[in-house]
């Protein structure tokens, strides 16, 4: 043996004892709660954090950050929050999973600072972020502790709005401080051994004499259809991971960019030949929006978001011609596609998060207006439709408005269809029914005389054609046209891909 290779031998054993020091140390983070607790989660079929993760991303792709965080100080694996960096279809993100084998996933103050690191990077980075929930909020004994003032990943994820996609997939039960992710990320997602609350049955108890499991409290049925701070419900971890992927693949990485295409090979134009069976001419027979929606879009791309809350209007993220866009339609299955509180707080929300990303809105109309009534008016619906008018108005991408059979008063308003409010393409199909109100409500409402009220029926008879006389309508067109018709406007709004993309500026508050 030369003396070169005696010293590289040399050095090489110098480094064991430090290196076999730092995988024993990485192991027990792996091994977070201990097999047990993990054996326990796997007969409930449920993933553990870490399976979470590898699921999540692309194979091979996860590289972990803060794995010895509360090794030392607090003898607790990752301190139950394994995070990192990784890909998504080959795009850098950023993610954390509570582990709920590890202290409950309790928020230790290590875990703290790696949730805030993560925010911080996905900011400087312009990567989107995934947190993975499943754990008791903040843990009881950091009161034991001096640990000063210190910045949260709740500020980080409020400076995150509009800069780049969030996703929240609660996986358990979640409280607390880890529960208040989820309202503040645009998507969340739960699964059905999920809950959100602010406190958990024994807190409730303690503090109420409330006794509720945690699925009355804050499980999906509840967050997913009632509350609406949690947006789509699946059955288990993998069907949740899959459709954060999903998700994600409608956004750009960040607000600097575009939102991306895919071609699935349905891109072209083609005539909906059924979709005269879909929308019935009375329009007051009900009909399901979401039929027309994917009918529109590329094949097998139409995603529903929050299809259980607000029922009464469709939210969707979709591609037409390989683009991503987002589709805004009323639903006449649901009181007559009439806008409530729910749904307009779904509509404003949904169109704050598409805006910020560039993707142009479609704006299905077909709805009597805001929904009449003692009890909309005593919930808010009137404040509600202004947010969501004032959220359409502040679109600054393609618009394209649609207005399918009637369109009464604030609730055409609230779906885009006033002219000048930078619609890249505003039509209707014939026999539209349009106003200020319905004309046999209106007319009573009045006191109209038999003459005006004659005269009123035969305006509103006259559908859109009296509109489009005016340019109030770019054009009527025949609904086998529609998809052709949209895919040629989102052709004309291509030049704006080639401009540099930037954050959406928000100045004063919505009403």
């Amino acid at each position: 043996m030369t003396k070169k290779d005696r010293d590289k031998s040399e050095a090489e054993h110098n480094w064991e004892p430090l290196l076999e020091g730092l995988e024993e140390r990485r192991q027990r983070a792996r091994a977070m709660g201990g097999n047990e607790k993990l054996e326990k989660l796997r007969e409930r079929g449920q993933l553990n954090a870490r399976e979470r993760i590898e699921a999540l991303l692309d194979p091979g792709s996860f590289q972990e950050l803060g794995s010895l965080v509360g090794a030392v100080s607090e003898g607790v694996a990752a301190d139950a929050f394994p995070a990192g960096m990784g890909t998504i279809e080959g795009r850098p993100v950023l993610v954390g999973a509570e582990d709920f084998t590890s202290m409950g996933g309790s928020i230790g103050l290590g875990a703290a600072d790696k949730r805030y690191r993560l925010t911080q990077l996905a900011r400087q980075e312009r990567a989107p972020l995934i947190f993975i929930l499943h754990g008791a909020g903040h843990r009881i004994t950091n009161a034991l502790k001096g640990h000063g003032r210190s910045p949260n990943d709740l500020q980080g994820l409020v400076d995150l709005a509009g800069i780049v996609p969030t996703i929240c997939v609660v996986a358990g039960p979640a409280a607390g401080h880890s529960a208040l992710a989820a309202p503040l990320m645009d998507f969340a997602i739960m699964t059905q051994q999920s809950a959100l609350f602010a406190a958990g049955p024994p807190l409730v108890e303690a503090a109420t004499g409330e006794k509720v499991s945690k699925e009355d409290l804050g499980g999906p049925d509840i967050h997913v259809s009632k509350s609406g701070v949690a947006h789509n419900h699946v059955e288990d971890d993998a069907a949740a991971l899959a459709l954060a992927r999903r998700y994600l693949g409608y956004f750009p990485s960040n607000a600097w960019q575009p939102p991306p295409q895919a071609n699935s090979g349905d891109v072209g134009e083609r005539v909906l030949d059924d979709i005269l069976s879909v929308i019935p001419t009375d329009d007051r027979k009900p009909y399901a929006m979401k039929k027309v929606a994917s009918r529109v879009c590329d094949e097998g791309s139409l995603l529903e978001i929050q299809p259980r809350f607000g029922r009464s209007l469709l939210t969707a993220l979709g591609r037409l011609g390989g683009q991503s866009v987002a589709l805004v339609g009323n639903n006449p299955n649901v009181r007559a596609g009439s806008i409530d509180r729910e749904a307009a707080e779904k509509g404003t929300r949904f169109l704050e998060v598409v805006g910020s990303f560039h993707l142009p809105v479609i704006f299905l109309a077909d709805n009597p207006g805001v929904m009449p009534g003692t009890l909309p008016e005593r919930s808010g619906a009137l404040r509600a439709a202004a947010r969501m008018f004032a959220a359409q108005h502040r679109l600054r991408g393609p618009k394209l408005h649609v207005t399918l059979r009637k369109a009464f008063g604030f609730g055409s308003s609230i779906m885009g269809m006033n002219p000048f409010d930078d619609q890249t393409l505003s039509v209707a199909f014939p026999g539209a029914t349009l106003g200020a109100m319905p004309a046999r409500g209106g007319g009573a409402a009045s006191k109209s005389d038999q003459d005006q009220q004659a005269l009123l029926d035969a305006a509103e008879l006259s559908g859109p054609y009296r509109v489009a006389d005016s340019m109030g309508f770019d054009e009527i067109i025949d609904p086998r046209e529609l998809r052709n018709v949209l895919l040629r406007g989102l052709a004309l709004s291509s030049a704006r891909r080639g401009e540099q993309p930037e954050p959406v500026a928000r100045l004063g508050a919505l009403p």
